[in-house]
Formats: structure tokens, C-alpha cells, sequence
């Protein structure tokens, strides 16, 4: 909510409180901004909401609870009731006007609000496995996750970055065997490639390089001590490998924290938190496993802890993670995961809950399946390489900023297709392009040595056309933007509001003359309102990770 819906929300209260008495709750008043601009900047249908509760009809409560309004909101050039009852506000221009100044004063800091102050959270994403490159999956789950921490970040909230890594289990495992295979090759020597092992170029690239820096000492070696090694190598060499191209896509984090350290280190944390459950009387023993009574608090079936077998399921780490995270002083958890692991989301908030936190402790984006599509078509597989395409592959092919912005666009919960060939286009049919093309345009002016340079002024009487209007009203909005998206977790809602107001920034910039010669007040005032919605803009793009070029 703007400062404007703010203050018009907090007078139509009182207005209707002095005028009847009563004091209207949220589903009763609310303050929009109406689809069509003639209508006014912002509306309420307080007056209809009332009329079954005050058996008067809209137009006779509305009425009076305008003329009361006149009084207490001077920030208002009008207020009318307009028919079947709506109240439909204008701003005034010096108003609207303040912003300016506000925006060129705060800078890169315009948009921070204080909304989260006070709230810890840690939210954890992209942990894909160390076992080959990210991919376009991948890709999405990252741009989306860095942007809910931008946005989280502005809003004043503390926020830790963190990935977790997969390096324990059958697929470390896996990995560490398929390596020793390509690494027998590499010497003319025959070691089964298994089954379920991994078969990217990758794979061959590391063992080759193993091979090259340690020679033939792994071929006789024991086979404990020759897997532990390959393992561990593996692990570090793909880790690296994801770090690098996430440092690429702009994605960083500021906690790595590993499977492994739920095994190692005498921390212990896995056998203390079964004791933890046990003593709680949340598991039982069945068929030589220990089971966990998650039908209790929601879930579909009981789920195994630890398998006949002694091995522990994937679940009990998990669990162990989750509550060092609150352990460390972060009781709102945020994972992002991918739509496959939708039933998994059940039976670990009922972990948590069953241990005494708080419902709610834990929330989980799922991030739906994303198509590669060009011309119409899907295209699964790298053109390059054969392979899937990964997100370097995809970065050097459509650019970074292009890669973000489609993937932060639409919301993850919705299955996306991505079109390669727009994302390359270098025209305003790409909005990401038409964005940045905007800000390169605000950039020109600003720095044109045949436009006087901007001094700093207190009056903007003169803008007054009605796309400055709606550029500034834009402006007063931007921090509440910011606080809604990163409130709900929907950067998308940046991307929306960029489009506005680069939309706007464009007609004005086709239809007014930002520098008039025989006119310097208007003209510096005019580069006033461009310097703040650079700002703007520059501000919102950085919230999704996607640069603002001074040229294009």
C-alpha cells in the first residue's frame, strides 16, 4: 500500500467513523486503483460495502463521508461519489510532486522500507545435487529465489542466503563410482560404469583432469580409501562448478551448509533430534525401522526415519536441517523447491509442527516446470553439446538480464515456456529490452552536455501533463511495491511494475520535450521527474538482478 492509499485508507476510516459511528473492518474498506485512470488515481467501494449494514443506498452514504473527507485530506486535488458508489480520489500535483526530491535525496536506497525490521528469516534455494551442471530448471529456481532475497533484503527483514548441498546418499555414491569409471577409461582400464550413475561430458571432463594431476595412483588403490577420494573430488569439483555459473547469473549466497555436516564432526545433531522425537513419543518401531507418527499431525501415512537396514531415509537429515535453521535464531524457514517434491512438503511442516514449532514455520515455493521453446517448438537439448542446456549455456545465448527477467516474470507457480528467440531479440518486443532501452533513454538526456544540468529546486508547479501525473504517482508507489512483493513472495509484481512505468516513460518521451530552451524552469524541472524515475527504475531492475545500461 502507497503512502497515498495509506493516508486515504486511515481518513475514509475516520470519515465514516465521525459521520456514523462506526468503524468499518478490512472487507469493508479497501483502497484500489481504479483500471481506467479517468476515473481518478485511487477508489474505494466502502460506501457499497456499507449499504446493507447502514440500509441506506451507496450514493446517499457516500455522500457525506466525501464532504467529511474534503476536510481531513488535503493531499487531495478532488474526491467525488460517482455512481453505483464508488468514492474516486485525485491527488494533488504538489502532492505527487514531493516525490521527486525524496527519490533524488535516497537514491539507491529509494524503495527500502522498514516493513520486515524485526523478522528473521533464512530462506534456502536452487540446492541442486553436486553431481552436474544447473540446468534451466535450475535456472528458474534460482533467479527467483535471488530476487525474493533482494526484495526481503530492501524490506528490512533478516535475511540469510543459503544453499544446501546434497553430499551424502546413494547419488554421492553414484557419482563418486561414475568417476572412477571414467577415470579406468582414461588409462585404457575396464571399471563397470554403474547403472544409475551419471553420463555427462562433465563427468569424463573431471576424471580426466584427476587422471592428469594424480596419474595411475588411484588404479591399485583401496577401494574404500579410492572412493572416499572420488567422492569428496567430485563433490568439491561440481560444487565449484555451480558456484562459478551461479556467480555468473548473479546469484549469491551467504550460508553453504552440508548434508554432511549432519554425520561428522561429533556434531551428533541427526541422533539428537530421533532422541528428541522419541522422548516425545513421536516415533515407534516396526519391522526393524523406526517410524515417525506423522499421520497425527497431517500427513497421509507414517514415514520411515530409519530403514530396516540401519540407513537413514532422506527425511531424518532433513528434519535435523530444519531445526538447526530455527536453532540458529531463524523461526520463519523459506524453501523453494521443485513441483516433484510436492508431497514432500506435508510430511516435513508436520515434522516441525510435531516438535513444538509453530505452524507456519516453514513455507515452500514450488517451482513448476519450465519448456525451452523456439518457434514454437520445445528444444530440450543444447545445440552445442547435445546435452540439456544448462544455465551458463543459456546465459552466454540469451544474456543474463534476458535469462532473469523471463524466468522472474511469471509467477512459479504456473508452468512457464521460455522463448529463446524473443529473449535474443534486441527490440521493444522484449520487455526486458524495452526496460533497460528506457532507462538508457532517461540516462541520455540526464547526460546530454547540450541539456543545462538538473540544479536541485522545491517546486515542480509545472508539471502538470498528464503522463508526469502518472509518472510521479508511479514513483510515490515504488516502496510499497517493494514491500508487497517481498511480503508475498512475488517478484513478478516488480516486473509488472517496471513495465508501467517504462510503458509511461516512453509516451512521455515521445509526446513531451523534456529540454525547451526558451523555458529553463520547465526544462529543469522536467529533468527533476527523469532523474527520479531513473532511480526508480534503476532500483526496481536491480531488485530482480537485471542491469540498467547507461547505453544501448
Amino acid at each position: 500500500m502507497s503512502d497515498f492509499s495509506a493516508k486515504i485508507l486511515d481518513a475514509s476510516r475516520a470519515a465514516v467513523r465521525t459521520v456514523f459511528g462506526i468503524d468499518p473492518d478490512d472487507r469493508q474498506l479497501m483502497v484500489e486503483t481504479p483500471k481506467d485512470p479517468k476515473m481518478g488515481d485511487y477508489s474505494t467501494s466502502v460506501a457499497m460495502r456499507l449499504a446493507k449494514v447502514l440500509h441506506k443506498s451507496p450514493m446517499e452514504i457516500a455522500a457525506p463521508i466525501v464532504e467529511e473527507l474534503k476536510k481531513t485530506l488535503p493531499e487531495a486535488r478532488s474526491i467525488e461519489a460517482v455512481k453505483p458508489g464508488f468514492i474516486n480520489f485525485r491527488i494533488a500535483e504538489a502532492s505527487l510532486s514531493d516525490c521527486i526530491n525524496k527519490v533524488i535525496e535516497a537514491g539507491y536506497q529509494y524503495g527500502h522500507n522498514e516493513t520486515g525490521k524485526g523478522e528473521r528469516i533464512l530462506v534456502e534455494w536452487v540446492s541442486a545435487n553436486p553431481t552436474g551442471d544447473l540446468h534451466c530448471g535450475h535456472a528458474r529456481n534460482a533467479a527467483w529465489g535471488d530476487s525474493i532475497c533482494r526484495l526481503l533484503e530492501a524490506s528490512g527483514y533478516d535475511t540469510l542466503r543459503e544453499y544446501y548441498i546434497n553430499d551424502a546418499g546413494n547419488q554421492i555414491v553414484m557419482l563418486g563410482e561414475s568417476l572412477i569409471s571414467r577415470y579406468f577409461e582414461h588409462f585404457g582400464k575396464s571399471y563397470p560404469l554403474p547403472e544409475d550413475g551419471y553420463h555427462a561430458q562433465d563427468i569424463i571432463d573431471i576424471a580426466n583432469d584427476i587422471a592428469e594431476h594424480d596419474g595411475e595412483k588411484w588404479l591399485e588403490a583401496d577401494p574404500k580409501e579410492r572412493l572416499e577420494y572420488f567422492k569428496k573430488e567430485g563433490v568439491r569439483r561440481e560444487l565449484a562448478k555451480i558456484q562459478k555459473d551461479l556467480d555468473l547469473y548473479g546469484v549469491h549466497f551467504d550460508s553453504w551448509m552440508h548434508e554432511t555436516f549432519f554425520y561428522e564432526h561429533d556434531s551428533e545433531r541427526i541422533r539428537k533430534v530421533l532422541e528428541r522425537m522419541k522422548d516425545m513419543g513421536l516415533t515407534y518401531e516396526k519391522d526393524g525401522a523406526l517410524w515417525f507418527r506423522s499421520t497425527e499431525y497431517g500427513d497421509d501415512k507414517d514415514r520411515v526415519l530409519r530403514k530396516s537396514d540401519g540407513t537413514l531415509s532422506y527425511l531424518t537429515p532433513d528434519i535435523a536441517n530444519h531445526v538447526y535453521k530455527v536453532e540458529r535464531g531463524y523461526p520463519k524457514l523459506v524453501d523453494l523447491w521443485g513441483a516433484d517434491h510436492h508431497s514432500y512438503v506435508t510430511r516435513m511442516q508436520c515434522a516441525l509442527t510435531a516438535l513444538g514449532y509453530p505452524k507456519g514455520t516453514l513455507e515452500v515455493d514450488l517451482i513448476q516446470m519450465v519448456r525451452m521453446v523456439e518457434d514454437g517448438k520445445e528444444v530440450k537439448m543444447s545445440k552445442r553439446t547435445g546435452n540439456a542446456i544448462t544455465l551458463r549455456e543459456l546465459c552466454e545465448d540469451v544474456g543474463t538480464d534476458a535469462a532473469r527477467w523471463f524466468f522472474v516474470s511469471k509467477d512459479v507457480a504456473t508452468h512457464m515456456d521460455f522463448d529463446m528467440k524473443l529473449a535474443r531479440t534486441k527490440d521493444n518486443n522484449n520487455p526486458v529490452y524495452y526496460a533497460q532501452y528506457a532507462y538508457s533513454r532517461m540516462h541520455s538526456i540526464l547526460h546530454n552536455p547540450d541539456i543545462p544540468a538538473y540544479t536541485p529546486t522545491d517546486d515542480y508547479g509545472r508539471l502538470t501533463d498528464p503522463k508526469e501525473l502518472q509518472i510521479m504517482k508511479l514513483i510515490n508507489e515504488f516502496p510499497a511495491e517493494v514491500a508487497n512483493a517481498a511480503a508475498i513472495r512475488k517478484p513478478n509484481k516488480i516486473t509488472e511494475y517496471i513495465l508501467n512505468l517504462v510503458k509511461i516513460y516512453h509516451s512521455y518521451y515521445n509526446s513531451c520535450k523534456v529540454n525547451n530552451p526558451d523555458d529553463p524552469e520547465l526544462t529543469n524541472e522536467r529533468l527533476g521527474l527523469v532523474k527520479a524515475a531513473s532511480i526508480t527504475l534503476k532500483n526496481a531492475l536491480d531488485l530482480i538482478g537485471v542491469s540498467a545500461p547507461e547505453k544501448m
